[in-house]
Order: C-alpha cells, then structure tokens, then sequence
C-alpha cells in the first residue's frame, strides 16, 4: 500500500459518507494483473491528493461489498462521489486511461 493510499475496512463510513470523492482499488493477493496496477493506483494517489482519497479493499475480506456493486472481476476501480459510484474501470488500464475517466468527475 503506497503512503496516500488507505485500506478499507469500514465501507459505510470511509467511502460512502465521505466528504470528498474516494476512489477505491477491488483486489485480492493472489491476483496478478491487481498487483500489476497497485502502483499505478498509488501513484494516481499521490497526484490527486486533496482531490480525493484512495483506498484499497480486499476482495476476499468484503465479498459482500463486491455483490452489492456487482463487481465480476477485479481489479476494478470504483471512483464514489457524494456516496454514489459514478466511474469505473474493470481489468488492468494503462496509468492515462484511468485518471482520464477520473478527472471529470474532481471539477
């Protein structure tokens, strides 16, 4: 986990009541391509600090959260904005292709 990233272990409260949008990294430690975007996901975290927060969920640990937001595969990528999920990217991105779907929804 990279030093602006945080794992999520209350969903209610450290996503979907926060203030600012959060954007949260679905994966699990056996899973290649998650360990292969982990740190793009730090580094999208060290950019866009003060823009919004970054954290990690394990996969394994919450697999009632994944049900909920129907998550088929991971790694997937969830920004939350005001408690509502309003972008996502399933599979491994390049670092471009990410923040591009992302930085709309900052402004």
């Amino acid at each position: 986990m990279g030093a602006k990233t945080f794992e999520v272990t209350d969903f209610q409260n450290q996503v979907l009541q926060s203030s600012e949008p959060v954007l949260v990294d679905f994966w699990a430690e056996w899973c290649g391509p998650c360990k292969m975007i982990g740190p793009l996901v730090d580094q999208i975290a060290e950019e866009y600090t003060g823009k919004m927060r970054v954290g990690k969920l394990d996969a394994d640990a919450y697999p009632e959260v994944l049900m909920q937001y129907n998550i088929m595969g991971i790694p997937t990528l969830i920004l939350f904005k005001d408690g509502q999920p309003v972008e996502r990217v399933t599979g491994y991105q390049p670092k471009d292709r990410i923040t591009a779907k992302l930085v709309p929804h900052l402004a």
